[in-house]
């Protein structure tokens, strides 16, 4: 009997709709011939499945069912594709394990670390694995700038510690700067990372963990067009070229894969992660940069593009997650 799979879209923050768009290309690509998939949407205040028709049908949060043609439908796992609040946050994660339902991320605990860049750095600067750059994690009401200015060498990144896809991120080259970029920051959170500036090449390192082993994905360099580094328009917009492989020396990109590979099991991850880097080529170090824990599944997503280069067809890589999950 083909399992049933919710398919979990949607979300509670400005990744929305990038969330919607990588839902749906899951939705299409799963193996209609071992799965059952189903579309479900979270927003702030519904819940609901939508059938192929478009029809939307109330989710019953007791025990995550939909009621079709009078017909209950219990799943099998839940596919979270939930980018941002509440799907990489860890509150997703939480109600599931709380009804009992198996999903295809990080845990609660991994997830709530991961989300959060001020508390993941330092536990990542401590297992000696890669280099990082310097920060400084700030809260809404301990904004002192020139204890800032004091401790940190301009320009930085200033970004919500808890975010994605580079939404309230702002690189600072004058401190007259600091404050607006801060502002921006904390309209997405009530924590702001502030981090020095690290010249060198993006990279990308996808890893999965499937019954039988942990695999890390061929490298890809994100090399912005236009914009001084990989913001929201460069991911989604078309302001990136995204190399993959990546054309550089095999003995950086397998250090690369490497550490995506240690780091995935120091943190305690599961399903399909992403993991970024910065490589300074003067000084011959790589630098983490973030971990993504639900990284997007668009057509042109990078996961999926280095998934193909390994020659592992996007339908294969979600059956792999999907079983190893199950």
């Amino acid at each position: 009997m083909k399992k049933k799979i919710a398919v979990v879209m949607g979300g509670f923050s400005g990744e929305h709709d990038i969330s919607i768009n990588s839902g749906n290309e899951v939705y299409k690509a799963l193996d209609r011939e071992k799965y059952d998939p189903y579309r479900i949407v979270i927003e702030p205040n519904e819940w609901y499945f939508v059938a192929d028709s478009g029809e939307h049908l109330p989710v019953d949060k007791n025990d995550f069912s939909v009621c079709v043609g009078g017909k209950k439908i219990v799943f099998d796992l839940a596919f979270v594709i939930v980018h941002g609040n509440p799907g990489e946050n860890g509150r997703l994660q939480g109600y599931f394990d709380m009804i009992g339902m198996k999903y295809t991320t990080c845990d609660f605990y991994t997830s709530v670390l991961t989300f959060n860049k001020g508390y993941c750095n330092p536990l990542v600067r401590s297992f000696g694995v890669v280099e990082l750059a310097k920060s400084k994690l700030i809260y809404r009401d301990q904004v002192d700038i020139d204890a800032i200015i004091a401790e940190l060498e301009l320009p930085v990144f200033v970004k919500p510690a808890a975010g994605g896809s580079s939404v309230g991120m702002t690189k600072v080259k004058h401190p007259d700067e600091l404050p607006a970029a801060i502002q921006r920051a904390l309209r997405e959170d009530d924590q702001v990372l502030v981090e020095e500036f690290i010249e060198g090449r993006e990279f990308g390192c996808g890893v999965i963990q499937t019954k039988t082993e942990t695999i890390a994905f061929p490298v890809t360099e994100i090399i912005p067009i236009g914009r001084e580094f990989f913001d929201y328009d460069a991911k989604y917009n078309g302001f990136s070229n995204e190399v993959t492989p990546a054309q550089v020396d095999e003995k950086i990109s397998q250090q690369m894969r490497t550490a995506a590979k240690q780091l995935y099991k120091m943190l305690n991850c599961r399903g399909i992660v992403r993991f970024d880097f910065i490589y300074n080529e003067k000084k011959q170090k790589l630098y983490f940069l973030e971990v993504n824990t639900i990284p997007g599944q668009s057509a042109e997503s990078i996961v999926p593009k280095q998934a193909r280069a390994m020659g592992i067809s996007t339908s294969q890589l979600y059956s792999m997650l999907i079983e190893s999950s199950l």
